[in-house]
């Protein structure tokens, strides 16, 4: 994620080995990294009439219009809607100090009246707020959190320290159209056992011209799924919110970032000794992800092929999710199953309870 050219215009543990069933993820002991249990807790489903919070864990919303489009937006998916304390504050680029963007988030997993958290836009500044959130008090009101770009920094913190599943997907202030709507009842509401592939566009074309994935490394793997936007879970490297890897399913995606840049990042995941272990890699979109290095610079797909090939675990690029219009919801703690050579990634059982 640019977090230069945000700055300058403030407005842009091991996996398991078989796969458990819903209700024993839903009533799992308490989770421990590393504990071989893996796949994470999962939250109650919603229901239309149920009440979700907004809440703004990250940058400031400069726009109240884009709150309340938000807001009308998951009314308009049936349910209640309240909006947390800080989602009009400001505190410099951000939607308030970290003691109030935290004390929005422990307030909405506290109230029993709440049934779902949803963040109203990423941006920057879910880093800072992790030491002061409440985990246990959150593992014991475990419920649906909902998000994605820097809501990437709490989904995983939240795997490590509580076990509980969240997803990776649209935020409030996101494009909600038939095909979002579509994916939140799917996943969220109803518990299917979805599988994400890339959808042809209405192209009058005899291929597909434009949607397309690439496969690095053929084969299939099932795992734990954990990670998001590349920028902001390398910013949680050698903190104890960074989630073990091994036998884990990474999915990534970026936006914004000069393709050294992705470079160096992986290139941080690799000489951590992160990418060692994983069962099976799936980039998304790295949108607007230019070379910015002038003559000689290297491709994306170079650079993936440069630090996945070598790793021999099923890899595809070129995912329907990250900073994109039609935003795949996917699970950050459940059990999926990659297929690299057919190009998609398939929810093993329910991720709500």
């Amino acid at each position: 994620m640019d977090r230069r050219s945000f700055m300058k215009t403030l407005a842009a543990g091991a996996v398991a080995t078989s796969v458990l069933s819903p209700s024993a993820l839903a009533n799992a002991p308490l989770f421990q990294q590393g504990s071989g249990l893996g796949a994470g807790r999962l939250p109650k489903r919603l229901k239309r009439g149920d009440t979700v919070r907004m809440v703004a864990p990250a940058s400031a919303v400069l726009d109240r219009h884009h709150v309340l489009i938000a807001k009308e937006s998951f009314e308009a998916l049936g349910f209640n809607v309240e909006l947390g304390e800080y989602v009009f504050g400001r505190h410099g680029y951000l939607s308030g100090t970290d003691a109030e963007r935290a004390e929005d988030v422990n307030k909405a997993f506290a109230d029993d009246s709440v049934d779902a958290v949803i963040a109203v836009r990423g941006g920057w500044g879910c880093n800072r707020i992790l030491p002061l959130l409440d985990y246990d008090m959150i593992r014991a009101n475990n419920k649906v959190l909902l998000g994605y770009s820097d809501i990437t920094s709490l989904m995983n913190a939240l795997y490590v320290k509580t076990g509980m599943v969240s997803f990776h997907g649209p935020n409030g202030f996101s494009y909600w159209a038939d095909f979002q709507a579509q994916q939140f009842r799917d996943v969220i509401m109803d518990g299917k056992s979805t599988t994400m592939r890339n959808y042809k566009e209405k192209e009058e074309t005899l291929t597909m011209m434009s949607n397309r994935t690439t496969t690095v490394n053929s084969g299939t793997a099932q795992g734990v799924l954990v990670g998001g936007n590349l920028t902001v879970l390398t910013s949680l490297c050698g903190t104890p919110y960074f989630p073990d890897l091994k036998g884990k399913i990474l999915m990534l995606e970026d936006v914004g970032e000069n393709i050294y840049r992705i470079d160096r990042f992986l290139s941080q995941l690799q000489l951590a000794g992160h990418l060692e272990g994983v069962a099976g890699i799936v980039f998304g979109h790295c949108t607007e992800c230019d070379p910015g290095g002038g003559f000689g610079s290297f491709t994306l797909h170079e650079v993936f092929e440069h630090y996945f090939k070598p790793l021999g675990v099923p890899t595809y690029t070129g995912a329907q999710f990250g900073h994109i219009r039609d935003n795949h919801i996917l699970p950050v703690g459940h059990v999926v199953e990659l297929d690299a050579d057919a190009a998609t990634l398939k929810l093993l059982g329910s991720a709500v309870a």
